[in-house]
């Protein structure tokens, strides 16, 4: 789907701007609003300045200095540094020729910086990073790659490295880690897709992003190299007209929940919405019990567990006592058979709602068929979580069906996203967003790719960051949690991707919740689902606060 035919990204979602919106942006404020180019880098090295002084009041700060606006904002820092009395050191990794237009200016006010060499970042109480900007796409190269590389080290406090051409071996002797401040995005990041190409990429303490935040600030492995991030105003306004691409992605917010359904007085259980869990195998009874509480604490009006005789003990220990049971046929190892199909079809043909399927459904057997039978004859809703994935690994098409129009969302972790995939654990890592994107499409699915940058991605290409920050939700069945909590609001009949966004937000809510009780150590799974009516209630009492707190 082209930009042109995307909807409009959801309200409840803080726009972010990717490298060729930025580019536009100042194009369309310089071109058609009047405002200088200079005026616009002045505004940029001033705040860039200003993190400098906040983060490391004294000593020597360091700049390195690229070849485009970036190395200006740069220049610009380093003269008002300077002003205010401030030691400073510019280094450029480029010749002074390449410099041009508004960067070159701002180099004149400051006069030449010194080449990239051996002992450039010496002294350096405060390292700024001004090497490649939003621009930069492909892996670092030449001087550029050294210097990046020697802004990593200091900044873990490693000063060695292997000889090069120009640069050769530092001492070993571990030294205090270094402040670094990014002006823009870390160097080596890519500020649309938060990729790393190049064998190293800056970790900065703070990055100073000018207008607006970038998907990369956001995305990993990006994400994990910016630090704190601070969004600078230079003067552009928020509204730029349609010569601006519209965005794509946008972080979450409580703003989301604004959308949701909840019950009204005149409402029935059947009203608020039916969500069947199909899961469980021997030894995973938990899982499908876990995702019931989900749906349950996310706003089900009721829930069936549906699950292979072999468990039904298990189950019944363990579901919630709101929720009906419903016992499946099994083979002779325990797991659920395709014969499951038919029961399962008419549990949700009575009252019609969401399907769960795939929590703790274990793996071979009939499994494959079962799943792939459910895929081409279930009408509603239906989210595919875990197990359900695997029984379709390499394959993400079988996931689509017939309908197109069918609210389909998938939740997997990044392994579980590789299988289905046929693709390595690593690479996904690595590249997150396009995988996500790939999925999303083969499968025709909202892909909820769960992290501490949870994506949420339609196949129109649109894109919803968690904020993340909750490493209590680490633990083991938060996940079957979030998809049952998904289910229980596409029953309201709540449209897949904001069903899956404001899912992933109560969820993180909830997580915050019990880490704050709980430390986050001690938090379990369970704690998660029973703080999600608490989440919910934060976020439409429009207190806004930061979910993580």
């Amino acid at each position: 789907m082209s930009a042109a035919e995307r909807p409009p990204l959801s309200a409840g979602l803080d726009p972010l701007v990717d490298a060729e919106a930025m580019r536009a942006t100042d194009a369309w404020a310089i071109g058609t609003l009047g405002m200088g180019g200079g005026a616009l880098m002045e505004a940029a090295g001033a705040a860039l300045a200003d993190a400098v002084v906040e983060l490391v009041p004294e000593g020597l700060v360091v700049l390195v200095c690229g070849g485009g606006n970036n190395g200006g904002d740069g220049y610009v820092a380093a003269r008002l540094l300077a002003a205010q009395g401030r030691p400073v050191r510019l280094v450029s990794t480029v010749d002074d020729g390449r410099l041009r237009g508004d960067a070159a200016a701002a180099r004149d006010a400051f006069g030449p910086g010194v080449p990239w060499g051996p002992g450039a970042l010496d002294g350096a109480a405060v390292i700024v990073d001004a090497v490649l900007g939003t621009g930069a796409r492909d892996a670092p190269r030449g001087v550029a790659a050294e210097a990046i590389a020697a802004i990593t080290r200091a900044a873990a406090g490693d000063p060695g490295a292997p000889a090069t051409a120009t640069t050769p071996r530092a001492a070993e002797t571990p030294g205090p880690a270094v402040p670094v401040v990014a002006c823009d995005v870390p160097s080596g990041v890519d500020a649309t897709t938060g990729e790393t190409p190049g064998d190293h990429a800056v970790t900065a303490t703070t990055t100073v992003s000018f207008h607006a935040a970038a998907p990369g600030h956001w995305i990993a492995p990006g994400k994990s190299r910016t630090g704190r991030l601070v969004v600078a105003p230079i003067g552009i306004p928020s509204r730029p007209d349609d010569t601006v691409p519209a965005p794509w992605g946008g972080v979450l917010t409580p703003r989301l929940v604004d959308a949701l359904p909840t019950r009204g007085a005149d409402g029935t259980k059947f009203r608020s919405g039916h969500v069947v869990v199909l899961g469980g195998s021997p030894g995973m009874s938990g899982a499908p019990c876990l995702a019931a509480r989900g749906a349950m604490r996310g706003g089900a009006g009721y829930v069936t567990v549906a699950a292979p005789a072999s468990i039904e003990a298990g189950i019944l220990a363990r579901a919630p006592v709101e929720a009906l049971g419903l016992v499946l046929p099994d083979d002779d190892e325990g797991g659920v058979t395709a014969a499951a199909a038919d029961p399962v079809l008419d549990a949700l043909a009575g009252h019609g709602g969401t399907l769960v399927v795939g929590p703790g459904l274990g793996r071979g057997g009939e499994r494959g068929t079962l799943v792939r039978d459910l895929v081409a004859r279930v009408a509603g809703p239906v989210v595919f979580d875990a197990d359900a994935l695997a029984a379709v690994a390499g394959d993400p098409e079988a996931l689509a069906g017939s309908d197109p129009d069918r609210p389909t969302v998938l939740t997997p972790h990044a392994g579980e996203l590789a299988r289905l995939l046929d693709v390595a654990t690593p690479d996904v890592t690595a590249r997150r967003l396009h995988h996500a994107r790939e999925a999303a499409r083969r499968a025709h699915a909202v892909v909820v790719l769960k992290g501490d940058d949870t994506l949420v991605v339609a196949p129109d290409g649109r894109v919803a960051i968690s904020p993340g920050g909750v490493p209590g939700l680490a633990t083991a069945g938060t996940g079957d949690v979030l998809a049952g909590l998904v289910g229980a609001l596409l029953a309201r009949g709540t449209d897949p991707f904001l069903a899956a966004a404001a899912g992933v937000w109560l969820h993180l809510r909830a997580g915050a919740l019990a880490s704050a009780e709980h430390g986050p150590d001690g938090v379990v799974a369970r704690d998660v689902a029973d703080r999600l009516g608490q989440a919910r209630r934060d976020a439409t009492g429009h207190g806004r606060q930061d979910p993580t707190r």
